[in-house]
């Protein structure tokens, strides 16, 4: 039987569903959640085959979206980073009515760089898919450095994030290489574009997966959403400034 793991916690009146990035798990907020306890009644969720979410097979993201939507609480805020900002996304796509905001951290609604939009060369990320199948935990650990590099405390954020990772059961290979092709494949520009609930989107100044230059992109793009640029963090700003973090997200949740 498969099932989400699905944790909850806080004393807020606001839901804050918080959805991980590729190859880890919801125990990479547990550095947050004490300074958003009080503010949200937070949902750590697992990514369906990630973790403590078993077994699910490789999953399309609209597969994904599917999967968590039953168990979203009524006007939700969903917060997503990285793969999980894309997940997030489609969730606000397919219920528009169910979803007060979404918040989108370190992600892009097209993370292959291409014709003149910033991003990740599609040929990296093929080379971590082949990768993966001959040296599994070396290729998690060259990704995991790549969103801390630059930080003035990368080798600190770095060895948090394989913990993390090695806390909870590690996904099978095919559900990592179905997150890649998520990754290499997935345009979501378009159909964000008309997106009706506020949307707030976070960024590492030092990001090398996520470049600070989608930011003034999106912002032309999509003038009915905020972007936020957080100064010598990288791919993974709730662990590098979580103050600054966790304060964008409150202001922003307090204006909803």
């Amino acid at each position: 039987m498969t099932s989400l793991h699905w944790q909850c916690c806080g004393t807020g009146d606001r839901d804050l569903v918080l959805l991980h990035g590729w190859g880890l798990n919801a125990e990479v907020w547990q550095s947050i959640v004490p300074r958003l306890s009080a503010h949200f009644r937070l949902h750590l969720v697992d990514l369906p085959g990630y973790g403590r979410s078993q077994p699910f097979p490789p999953l399309s993201l609209a597969q994904m979206a599917q999967q968590i939507a039953p168990q979203l609480p009524a006007q939700a805020i969903v917060l997503g980073w990285s793969l999980g900002g894309l997940v997030a996304s489609q969730l606000a796509l397919t219920l528009p009515d169910r979803i007060a905001a979404l918040i989108s951290v370190a992600s892009s609604p097209c993370f292959a760089a291409g014709d003149g939009w910033p991003g990740i060369k599609p040929d990296t990320l093929l080379r971590f898919q082949q990768d993966l199948s001959t040296d599994f935990q070396r290729t998690v650990e060259r990704f995991l450095a790549l969103q801390t590099l630059g930080t003035s405390s990368a080798r600190q954020d770095a060895r948090q994030l394989k913990e993390v990772v090695l806390s909870q059961p590690v996904p099978e290979v095919a559900v990592l290489d179905a997150g890649l092709a998520i990754l290499r494949d997935v345009d979501l520009r378009p159909a964000l574009a008309d997106l009706r609930q506020p949307h707030l989107r976070l960024y590492g100044a030092l990001d090398g997966l996520v470049p600070r230059a989608i930011a003034p992109f999106l912002d032309a793009a999509w003038p009915q959403s905020r972007s936020q640029v957080i100064e010598k963090a990288a791919h993974a700003p709730f662990i590098s400034h979580p103050e600054i973090f966790c304060q964008q997200i409150i202001e922003f949740c307090h204006d909803l």
